[in-house]
């Protein structure tokens, strides 16, 4: 079967098209979730149950010492366990007896894993009878290899973690007015770090407009309401299953909007929410102005430049849409997964940008094929390439500059004032191929 490779001159187009190809999903294991997940609930403790795979891979993924004695354990399935000569409840109760024991969490979150999938243990049975034995809350997430992006994870976690969030009442709705009922019903869900939450609240206060909750919360005990009248607002593009969870079980109203990713996105993400409410923004033109003329200087370093993502983490689009405000050429948007209705805001917004700034809208390759990548890669020849671990010392070697896409989900990217750190993430690798290409070495 032969595969077409698109070239600069056929990349025209003037709406979006979407192709999916049949590779494997090269990413990380979503279980990875609980590195900043751990951080973020202060009163929680994950477990992860899994074989001696897993347990190597959050101890080096990880990097977190014993001695930092970190929220978060690993339940070891030997083989014992799964050839089923050993009874599931009785360990898992002596471990969460431990664990109360040791560190008396307000909740203990199961991590489960391809192993407990293939072997089919019953955690969702297991867990409310525990749950009841123990006294601690357990929730259960099925964060394996087994999802399309390693942030599905996260989204897993967040969804199971919904169910649990107490109801709204609906006791003497008519007696509250709307300015009350303004203030008291947005939920925002999205793990990211507490000063960027509170940066991003801080940005919505000063439209008129409070914060309900957020899910998840700093801590269990504060998990927000939820119900009929509550309108919610994801962060993060990889929250689909947390959306539908909302939506169709706790019967919220999902608000669609642009991630609040770079400048742009983080005025559009607020402009929504205004929207929605009944509110004119204020001085949003404005804040958005001064910190596009704060980066002028890395404006002008990568104008021009063109860049290619071959997908890992669900953040494609809403960072290609960045960089082409930045005056970037994105060749190709490769992505593990794409949920065009949670993300209808974004890829809209993806296209205007396109219009505005009078470059090619660029292709959205769903379930990318590696090998044919490789070959459109060498055909464009990007100056960067946005890709996984995996492939990025063999890029480099081809004399391909590369950026682990892993570091755009561990750093700070979110709201106005993160947006340097998005560009000197992609400036980084850029200047540093500039200089090795200025620099001679000598006998």
């Amino acid at each position: 079967m032969s595969q077409s490779i698109s070239s600069p001159s056929n990349l025209e187009s003037n709406k979006l098209v979407f192709e999916c190809e049949t590779g494997n999903y090269h990413t990380f294991c979503p279980i990875s979730c609980v590195s900043w997940l751990y951080q973020k609930i202060e009163d929680s403790f994950f477990l992860v149950i899994g074989t001696k795979t897993c347990g190597y891979f959050l101890q080096n993924a990880l990097g977190v010492m014993i001695f930092a004695e970190p929220r978060y354990a690993m339940a070891e399935l030997e083989e014992s366990d799964i050839s089923a000569q050993l009874n599931d409840y009785k360990e898992l109760k002596r471990l969460c007896l431990q664990i109360k024991q040791d560190r008396n969490p307000s909740v203990i979150v199961w991590i489960g894993t391809c192993t407990t999938e293939i072997i089919k243990m019953d955690l969702e049975g297991m867990a409310p009878r525990l749950e009841r034995e123990i006294g601690i809350p357990i929730v259960v997430a099925r964060a394996n290899g087994l999802d399309y992006a390693f942030t599905q994870g996260e989204d897993t976690v967040l969804s199971a973690m919904a169910q649990r969030c107490p109801e709204k009442s609906t006791k003497n709705n008519d007696l509250i007015n709307e300015e009350k009922k303004q203030n008291d019903s947005l939920v925002l869900f999205g793990s990211i770090p507490n000063t960027v939450a509170t940066e991003l609240s801080f940005e919505l206060n000063r439209q008129g407009i409070d914060i309900a909750g957020w899910l998840p919360s700093q801590h269990y005990v504060n998990l927000p309401t939820l119900g009929k009248g509550v309108y919610v607002c994801g962060i993060n593009p990889f929250l689909s299953r947390t959306a539908t969870t909302l939506m169709r079980r706790r019967k919220c109203q999902l608000i669609g909007a642009p991630f609040p990713i770079g400048p742009d996105g983080t005025r559009a993400w607020i402009e929504k929410i205004c929207s929605v409410f009944n509110i004119t923004p204020q001085g949003l033109e404005e804040r958005e102005q001064k910190i596009w003329e704060s980066l002028e200087k890395d404006l002008q370093f990568i104008r021009g430049k063109s860049v290619f993502f071959m997908g890992d983490n669900l953040l494609e689009v809403s960072l290609a849409r960045f960089l082409i405000r930045c005056g970037m050429i994105v060749y190709e948007i490769g992505i593990p997964y794409m949920d065009r209705r949670f993300q209808a805001s974004e890829l809209e917004f993806l296209e205007k940008t396109c219009f505005e700034m009078n470059v090619p809208i660029p292709r959205i390759i769903e379930k990318p094929d590696n090998y044919y990548q490789i070959q459109r890669i060498r055909e464009l020849q990007p100056d960067l390439v946005i890709t996984g671990m995996a492939h990025a010392n063999p890029l480099e070697a081809r004399g391909i500059t590369t950026k682990w896409s892993v570091e755009f989900t561990f750093s700070q990217i979110h709201g106005f004032s993160n947006a340097r750190q998005i560009l000197d993430l992609v400036t980084r690798p850029l200047k540093r191929q500039k200089n090795l290409k200025n620099f001679h070495f000598t006998k």
